[in-house]
Parts: structure tokens; sequence; C-alpha cells
């Protein structure tokens, strides 16, 4: 059995079977890492060592912690979980918070103590916090105390989960009363570069969450692949961004990147469009990391807000609509980077810098990638043509005990469960998740590029487009749409709307039915819930308060 740091080895025992692995890739220099690394080590010891302890790390509204000083705050958790919890090697280790500075010390701390990180949302509710502590085996949980009501009531849910350690509440068992009795210095454990750091959760759009399991070296190649060859940022950076640090587009964007390079994050409890806007002028950041939504909700509060410091705004999480993208840079002449990443794949695989952006593709394979596009039986389709997404390079797919592994992995590929085509240059334009194509009188419809021409109109603030059933054409395109508040329903706004989208897009794709809703479900991480529009159009519920035109 080759090396490990784990002694307890439930990780590596409930990986899939090595044939059902995806193929990676480490071709490029920058790629090629030792057997044996702590990515803690490299994210955070190396900058004490270069001499950099007194530059800051992690700002927040409640403290600044400086590299040093979280360096000592991370020890001193490392001695505790090892001293005071009973802690070893490979255990899983539940945390749950919204995104702050301890959060990243304990998270750090895990990793470099050799063990894993299993990181929650903050807004999930017992049942959501004891699924992933029962099919990881998690017995230690660590919590902020303003989380303490759901965290409790999950125990029962969650009999192995014995131990659960709070933070912010003064008590004399709190983390930061076992921190002051423990040692500021710690030698991080001698993991492998291939023992599992983090089990990230998927966020349940396609069903069950599955567990997707990744090593000290992934998080190393994420920053080493799309951070430092697309990305490109420098110590002199600022990050900020939305994502939770327990979404891996969070953990790259705000913590993994920034500090890779001796850079700087802004991490701030609450991200609504507002909220961001404010921090941003406040801390002067200079790399934002959010989805599309709220770039466009951002939009019209531009005015009030000094952003001057911005020079690289990452979009990812859901589809970036072509409007979006020219109504951002038209307003403060910053191209948004797209790019696509899964939980899978633990960040974005495909992107474009800005001086090779093209408005509306997502953009070419990042460096260290390799993807194409193929039909059902597997086959690379020509340019122009639709088909799936497969994606290999130096990350992929290990599913926590999962049957799922043999779907989303075919003859060492990703398969990622995105239609899209790649023009003769290279670049990838999305078109649909594979599960949101509607297939109409016989036309194959993206629902993300119907929802494109919808945004283009004042009236629309977001909607969501999925298939709906109908007795002549088997599917048709229904929108389901939160209009702006100087607008109102009518017929005669819907036919409007139609078309809107007719002059768009080409006439035969626009949506036949169209119901104007409060708001949308989305997840967690802020993506659109298609799957539960589809469950309304399918029964022909309708919210009360809405009112729907065909």
């Amino acid at each position: 059995m080759a090396y490990t740091a784990h002694l307890d080895c439930f990780a590596r025992d409930n990986l899939p079977p090595r044939d059902q692995w995806p193929t990676l890739l480490f071709t490029r220099p920058e790629l090629q890492y030792p057997d044996r690394l702590n990515c803690a080590e490299a994210f955070l010891d190396r900058w004490i060592r270069e001499g950099r302890a007194g530059e800051p790390c992690l700002v927040s509204p409640g403290q600044t912690l400086t590299y040093g000083e979280l360096h000592q705050q991370v020890n001193r958790i490392c001695n505790v979980l090892v001293e005071k919890l009973g802690f070893v090697t490979g255990n899983r280790v539940l945390l749950r918070s919204a995104n702050n500075p301890m959060m990243v010390a304990i998270y750090l701390a895990v990793l470099k103590a050799g063990g894993i990180v299993v990181a929650t949302m903050p807004l999930l509710r017992a049942k959501e916090i004891a699924y992933p502590a029962i099919r990881a085996g998690i017995s230690l949980a660590f919590c902020d105390h303003r989380l303490a009501d759901e965290m409790e009531t999950a125990r029962s849910f969650a009999p192995e989960l014995e131990r659960i350690v709070y933070w912010g509440s003064g008590a004399p068992d709190s983390l930061e009363m076992l921190m002051d009795a423990a040692s500021p210095h710690f030698e991080p454990v001698e993991t492998a570069a291939d023992d599992v750091a983090l089990i990230g959760f998927t966020s349940g759009t396609t069903g069950e969450p599955k567990g997707t399991m990744h090593f000290h070296r992934d998080l190393l190649a994420i920053c080493d692949a799309y951070g430092r060859n697309v990305l490109q940022a420098g110590p002199g950076d600022r990050f900020i961004g939305s994502p939770p640090l327990a979404f891996t587009f969070g953990l790259g964007g705000i913590v993994l990147f920034p500090m890779r390079v001796g850079a700087s994050t802004v991490l701030i409890e609450k991200a609504g469009p507002e909220d961001l806007l404010s921090a941003i002028a406040q801390y002067r950041a200079s790399v934002c990391f959010t989805a599309p939504t709220a770039y466009r909700a951002m939009l019209p509060k531009l005015k009030d807000h000094d952003i001057s410091s911005l020079r690289k705004c990452v979009s990812a999480g859901e589809p970036l609509p072509k409007d979006t993208f020219d109504s951002w840079q038209a307003a403060t002449g910053l191209k948004l980077m797209d790019g696509i990443g899964a939980t899978e794949m633990l960040h974005i695989f495909i992107a474009a810098t800005e001086s090779e952006i093209r408005p509306g593709a997502t953009g070419k394979p990042v460096p260290g990638y390799e993807a194409k596009v193929v039909d059902d039986e597997g086959l690379t389709v020509p340019p122009g043509t639709i088909g799936r997404l497969a994606v290999r390079g130096p990350t992929g797919c290990r599913y926590l005990a999962d049957d799922r592994q043999r779907r989303y992995v075919q003859d060492g590929w990703n398969m990622t469960g995105d239609t899209y085509i790649m023009d003769a240059d290279g670049y990838y334009w999305y078109q649909a998740r594979s599960d949101d194509m509607i297939v109409s009188s016989g036309y194959n419809i993206a629902g993300p590029e119907v929802e494109a021409a919808l945004l283009t109109h004042a009236a629309v603030a977001e909607c969501g487009v999925v298939a709906a059933p109908d007795a002549e054409r088997g599917m048709i395109v229904k929108a389901f749409v939160v209009l702006r508040s100087d607008f109102t329903p009518s017929e005669n706004l819907t036919k409007m709307l139609q078309e809107h989208v007719k002059a768009e897009i080409a006439p035969y794709k626009y949506p036949r039915a169209i119901e104007y809703v409060d708001a949308l479900p989305r997840t967690q991480t802020g993506k659109l819930q298609r799957f539960a529009l589809r469950r309304i159009a399918e029964s022909h519920e309708s919210r009360q308060d809405a009112k729907s035109f065909a």
C-alpha cells in the first residue's frame, strides 16, 4: 500500500476503485508535486519562512490577521486538536460557520494536523448537517456559537457526532479558551500528496448530495492551473467574494488563490449585492468572485459605491448571460472572467484570460486540463456540433463510496453533465445542463439561451426556463419570470416578452408559457434549481400570488 499519514484510513478505504478514477494529468511543470506534501504548509508556513509574517492575510470587519498571526492561531488549533480533542490523522472534522477568519484558521489547522475537512453551509438545517456527518463518519465538529441551535439538533440525527466545539461564546470550553493554553508551535504532518484533504458535498441540485474527495495536491493544483495561468493575480491583490467557504468556488476564490500568492482576502459574513459593493469600496478589494446573478443585481447600485480598486471580476456558479457581461463592462470597464467548474473537479477548468475573452463563450480549457465535446456514445463530435462536455486534468471526480462514480467518469474522462458546443477556434460555448435541454416539436432548445434573451428586456430581473408538458408538442418552453419593481404582470407584457425573445434568438425557441413569480428557487450557493421549476411545470402547480399567461 502506498504511503499515507492517515492512521484513520476511512477516506482511503472509501475511495472508488482505481479503475473508476478519471485519468489525471500532470504534464505542465507547475503541476509537478512531490510524493509527500502538506498543502497548509504551502499556503501559510511558506510565507513565514520567507519573512512575510507581518503582511496582511485575512481582513474582516471584526479583525485583521497578518500571516504571522494566522500562523500562530492555526498552530494553537492544531495543538488543541491533538492534545485536547483526541484527534488522529485521517479523522474527518465538520466545520460550520459563515465566512470569517476563525473558519479559515480551523480549516487550515485541520489540514496541517493531517485531518480531512468537511465544511457545511451556514444556512443548512439539522438533517442537512447530519447527512455529511453520517456519510463521512464524523465524530468532531467546530461551529460558530451563533449557529448552535441547528447544530445541537443535528446530534439526534447523527449519533456518531460525539463532540462539538463552539467558538465566540466565551464559555470555559469554547475554542478560544482551549487555544489560550495551547502552544503556538506545531510542525505540519507529513501527509502524502494523495492523502484526502477535504470532502466537498455537492449542492444536491440533481438528487442526494455526493461527497467529492480531494487530495492535498489538488488544493495546490487549482491554484497553479487556473490561479496562475488564467487569473494571474499577485501578492499586492486583495480578494473578496460572496460564495461560502463550504462551496469549493468560494474556498478557491477567497482563500486558496490569495494565500497561494501571498495576497490578502476580505471575509464578510453577509455578502448580498449591497454588502459586497460596500465592502469592495471600504477595503479596496481588487479581485472579486461571485455569481452572474450578483453582478447583475449590483449594476443599478454601482453609482453609490466607489469600486475603482477592482481590476479582476470572476463569474462562475451558473451561466453568464452575454447581456450581463456587456452591461458590466459598459458600467465598469472590466470584463467579467467567466468560468465553469464543478465540485467534482474542485474548481474552474474552462475559462479565459481578459485578453482572450469572447463574450458569450466560457473560454478554453485551463492550462493543465483537456476538454472535448462528445455524443451519446462518447465519440468526439466536430466543431460546431452540440454534445456532452468531457474534461480531464490534474483534478477529477472521486466520490465517497457512491455508485454514481461510474456515471460521472467514463473512459477516464469526467462527464460534467453540461451540454456544449466547441467552435473552430477551440472556444467552448455553454448550452445547458444536459438534463435542461428542452425537446419541443423535434427542436432542441437550451433553457439558458432563452433565459439570456429574456434578461435583455428591461422588465426582467430574473428568470428560469424549463420544459412543460404539452399535449400537442410533447414539451413546450416555459419561463418563470421575476419582474423588476416598476413592471406588473399582464397578458400584454407576456406578448411583449415573447416577441422580444423571437427578435433575439430563433423564433421557435420563444417561451410559449410565462409565469410571473416573486422569487426563483435557488440552492445555498445561489444556483437556480431548475428541477424545482420542472416539478412545478409538470404538476401544473402555481404560487397563489402568481399569475400565469400562456
